[in-house]
């Protein structure tokens, strides 16, 4: 006890949050995972997981049970180093951002000045643990997934950092809880609704969601970067893809969907969480219907429209905005 007590309360309370986010970020893994195969089962006109628990709401959990109990098996003549570290770095990056989301008012671990930089850098080192996964699985079909995956996250985060921009222009600061404030009155969806398409259509290729999956399209590649992985190994990168999706999401209501603000309802301020999760859940199953209903685009298409629209039509957004603000 005398140890605890001589510690920071600012650690303490970082600590705490950090825990917080861990056993919510599980969560959140086991019921976008069932949600997602609900809704795919609908759109193919088959009910989906029906077995364990009623409706199927059970699977999930089993299935994590079975994926933990498993052996992470190491092929031979791999890296050790890296195969073991590349799980744990494509986790370990999706926890910090949360750290700086505003999820209303006064829910905030941490009120960063430059939040919005430091979520794109911790996206951008997530990428880096695709690559290790990639190179140390020496694996052909895991090494092209990998390269994919850079080569998108490349021309990708142009298109969302423009998006970005022109927000911060409007706001004149990179705090996101200034940028949500900011949004009181007026939603930037509507004062910026070119950065927000760009903005979604970026991030599900940011995430490798359909039909911008390249990098571990399994029709090609059979599983892509994590084609080598198993066990705790599989499971870790399971966890990343739908808290980046999360995190996409969550940063898309607050630049552009309003925070927490919602409805002028009794009891408000309270209520600001539950507007902010609604409107993030409500993008992620957009995310998932957009998976199960497009086609997956061929690589060239896919860096084509990156490098070809989505930037130069950023950096015609980012101008106007610039000139509208300006004057």
């Amino acid at each position: 006890m005398e140890t605890i007590s001589i510690l920071p309360p600012e650690l303490i309370r970082m600590v705490i949050a950090v825990i917080i986010i861990i056993t919510f970020l599980f969560v959140n893994a086991i019921m976008m995972g069932y949600a997602e195969r609900k809704i795919a089962g609908h759109v193919q006109r088959r009910p989906g997981p029906m077995e364990v628990g009623s409706h199927g709401i059970l699977q999930m959990i089993v299935d994590g049970v079975k994926l933990v109990g498993k052996e992470l098996l190491i092929p031979l003549n791999v890296d050790r180093t890296l195969f073991r570290v590349a799980p744990l770095l494509s986790f370990t990056p999706v926890i910090l951002p949360l750290l700086v989301i505003p999820f209303s008012e006064k829910l905030q671990a941490r009120d960063l000045n430059l939040g919005l930089l430091f979520i794109v850098s911790m996206g951008a080192v997530n990428v880096m643990a695709l690559l290790v996964g990639g190179w140390g699985s020496n694996n052909k079909y895991s090494m092209f997934g990998a390269m994919r995956a850079v080569a998108q996250a490349i021309a990708y985060e142009i298109p969302i950092l423009l998006s970005m921009l022109a927000v911060i222009l409007m706001c004149n600061t990179f705090s996101l809880k200034e940028i949500v404030g900011a949004q009181q009155n007026i939603w930037f969806v509507f004062l910026q609704p070119v950065a927000f398409l760009i903005y979604v259509v970026a991030g599900l290729a940011e995430t490798n969601r359909a039909p911008f999956d390249l990098p571990e399209a399994e029709s090609e590649l059979t599983a892509g970067f994590h084609t080598e992985y198993s066990g705790m190994g599989f499971s870790l990168f399971f966890i990343g893809e739908y808290t980046n999706m999360f995190i996409v999401a969550s940063v898309a209501t607050v630049l552009f969907l309003g925070g927490w603000h919602g409805p002028h309802l009794p009891y408000g301020e309270y209520l600001g969480v539950v507007w902010f999760f609604l409107k993030v859940y409500f993008l992620l199953f957009l995310m998932i219907m957009v998976r199960w209903t497009y086609p997956r685009v061929r690589f060239d298409q896919l860096l084509n429209f990156a490098w070809k629209y989505l930037v130069p039509f950023s950096l015609v957004n980012l101008l106007i905005t610039a000139v509208v603000v300006k004057l």
